[in-house]
């Protein structure tokens, strides 16, 4: 009796960040310098009026992702993002961000402490599923992603984000705000006041899924997917 195929989780090392605007759009950045795909970033965007769209560097990128997530509308375009000090400057086609993180409260301090090897532990993440639900509503730690994949996130520091500018599609999002309503990407959302997070987030394929190269999206869950220009896999720190 053959055993059954190893599902081999792929984990991706970096930060996200989750803002809010004072037009009620919500944007999630996720700024991976480690992952299966090499260095990348890509924004999630959540409309006031509830559409979902995914700004992607590559087109391997946005299948993966799109696959793991859901959105009405994925665009590959060129995602850079620069990091001075505390000020993160992010450009990714119709999007020009930035924002300013302040310095971290007790959470934080206490996340830092946490070694990161068990961050990138699945066992960890569940043993902080309750606590994390209690400290930050509508965070999760661990979850069933789209496509039958599962998913884990390990914290390992946490900085509250103090100012926010944003253009999307040359009209000003306005100031920073809360991240209300929760954004609907996957089965959690990111804290509902703006943070920058550091993270390690392990996601294992679905039982009998291919190898992580040349993942398809999930039929069905995005609406359209426009390359608005050649994209590239630059990220800039």
């Amino acid at each position: 009796m053959s055993r059954p195929r190893h599902r081999r989780r792929l984990r991706f090392d970096g930060w996200i960040a989750g803002l809010g605007t004072a037009s009620g759009t919500r944007i999630v950045l996720g700024h991976w310098p480690a992952s299966p795909f090499g260095p990348f970033s890509d924004v999630m965007v959540e409309r006031p009026d509830g559409e979902r769209l995914l700004l992607a560097p590559t087109r391997e990128v946005a299948d993966f992702v799109s696959g793991t997530y859901v959105f009405d509308r994925v665009r590959v375009v060129p995602v850079d993002v620069r990091v001075a000090g505390g000020m993160w400057s992010v450009l990714a086609g119709p999007l020009d961000l930035r924002f300013t993180t302040g310095r971290r409260g007790p959470l934080g301090l206490l996340l830092r402490a946490v070694p990161g090897v068990l961050t990138r532990r699945p066992a960890w993440c569940t043993l902080t599923s309750v606590p994390a639900r209690l400290l930050l509503p509508g965070v999760r730690t661990r979850g069933s992603a789209g496509a039958g994949r599962r998913e884990w996130y390990g914290a390992r520091d946490l900085r509250p984000v103090r100012a926010v500018s944003a253009v999307f599609e040359g009209v000003d999002l306005g100031a920073v705000a809360p991240v209300r309503p929760p954004v609907r990407f996957g089965f959690g959302s990111v804290p509902r006041q703006p943070s920058l997070t550091r993270v390690t987030t392990t996601v294992e394929p679905a039982p009998g899924e291919a190898p992580w190269r040349g993942y398809p999206a999930v039929g069905g869950r995005v609406k359209a997917v426009e390359r608005i220009r050649p994209g590239r896999r630059g990220t800039r720190t």
